[in-house]
């Protein structure tokens, strides 16, 4: 028990005393904090692109692509083996009785950011990006419940109309309803823009299926099929059908199940920017607590070895030392991620997917798990800067107490 008082009486002394040396102590809150922001941004932007990704799809819908390809883009798909998919068993009837198959053709576009626009606003200046032109049958729309026009119609089909995702259209240039734009070497009109639960989709533009074959010299190839099935544990009849068919050389998943793979490849990828540039940033934050601490122990000397004489153990003073970095990082750790969450969280941002090769549109998000991760790396930083002043702090000789002669 008195073990324990020694080192809360040092401790309090510690952490009252961190307003006499302000200045260092508030440059190492200030170190810590710019680590912290920035580890955090990252993280949110994997878990933004990550959110978007996997809240796209459900499990009663089956995606098909070529077999051994890994993403649409890289597929293909021919048109009999679409009418296949039809008669497979395990796949939802509509209204009219015609199954849920939707063959669908995955295009690549150009589309100009916000972000990017010239100030003078010349578009021509301005750097093109990957966009996602999907083309849709008369099922594709209809495998897709959640689907919300919010503004203007449904393209009509034949015709050069689009429907842009809302997601994308806030962060790209002339996709507003109304307007016209160039994809490839036709022009197009924009005529409804939809919503679809915050998923990938919103950051594509759908138009019908044989104008974008036509236009696009893609006849009678598609990049996908879904299918809308009778539940979740159809999938199974599903893919024993496709098996048994020497036709159907396809791979079959869940769209939930493809876009969780599709997050987890990108997503990973940022994480593994994030964290080296934060760990290489901590260690100027390092240094800068190891100073503080060192100006610390040295402003103190004598009133540690004061305890000393007194009886306290070298042990509390290593403690309560320890414990002041801890706070001071934890400070920096806790405005850090303050920071981060004020200045990033729901921010709109968009990154290339690897797997398509599009530009996809998605929500900064900063959730408890990551805000976690910044302190934790916050606490890493105070305890290692604080361990050998903590070390110089409990070996201060009892001479110290009668100050320097």
């Amino acid at each position: 028990m008195r073990a324990l008082n020694e080192i809360a009486v040092v401790t309090t002394i510690c952490i009252k005393s961190i307003p006499q040396r302000f200045w260092t102590s508030l440059s190492t809150v200030v170190a810590v904090s710019l680590v912290v922001t920035v580890l955090l941004a990252f993280l949110a932007m994997a878990a933004g692109f990550q959110q978007t990704l996997r809240g796209t799809g459900a499990k009663d819908m089956a995606i098909m692509l070529r077999a051994g390809a890994q993403a649409e883009l890289n597929s293909g798909i021919v048109r009999n083996q679409a009418r296949l998919i039809e008669e497979a068993p395990g796949v939802l009837k509509g209204p009219d009785g015609k199954p849920l198959v939707s063959p669908e053709l995955y295009v690549i576009v150009d589309g100009i950011k916000k972000s990017t626009l010239p100030a003078d606003g010349d578009l021509k200046k301005a750097p093109r990006a990957n966009v996602t032109l999907r083309g849709l049958g008369p099922a594709g729309i209809a495998v897709r419940p959640g689907l919300k026009i919010v503004e203007g119609r449904q393209f009509n089909p034949g015709t050069n109309e689009l429907l842009v995702g809302r997601a994308l259209q806030k962060d790209f240039v002339g996709f507003n309803l109304g307007d016209t734009v160039k994809l490839g070497n036709s022009s197009w009109v924009v005529v409804g823009v939809f919503e679809l639960g915050g998923s990938v989709f919103e950051s594509e533009l759908w138009a019908d299926t044989p104008v974008v074959q036509d236009l696009f010299h893609r006849q009678n190839v598609f990049q996908s099929i879904r299918a809308r099935l009778t539940g979740p544990d159809a999938l199974g009849a599903l893919k024993d059908y496709v098996a048994n068919d020497p036709q159907l050389k396809l791979d079959v998943t869940t769209e939930a199940e493809y876009y969780a793979q599709q997050a987890s490849r990108t997503s990973d990828l940022i994480q593994k920017l994030g964290w080296p540039l934060a760990i290489a940033m901590a260690f100027g934050a390092l240094a800068g607590a190891l100073n503080t601490m060192y100006s610390s122990v040295a402003a103190r000397a004598q009133e540690i070895a004061t305890l000393r004489c007194i009886g306290f153990s070298g042990t509390s003073s290593f403690l309560g030392t320890l414990a002041e970095s801890l706070v001071l990082s934890l400070a920096g750790g806790v405005v850090g991620a303050l920071f981060t969450w004020v200045a990033f969280d729901g921010l709109t941002g968009s990154t290339l997917s690897g797997a398509s090769f599009s530009q996809i549109v998605f929500t900064f998000h900063l959730t408890p798990a990551v805000a976690l991760q910044g302190i934790v790396l916050a606490l890493v930083v105070g305890f290692i800067g604080g361990v050998l002043p903590a070390w110089r702090a409990a070996r201060i000789p009892i001479v110290e107490a009668y100050g320097t002669p």
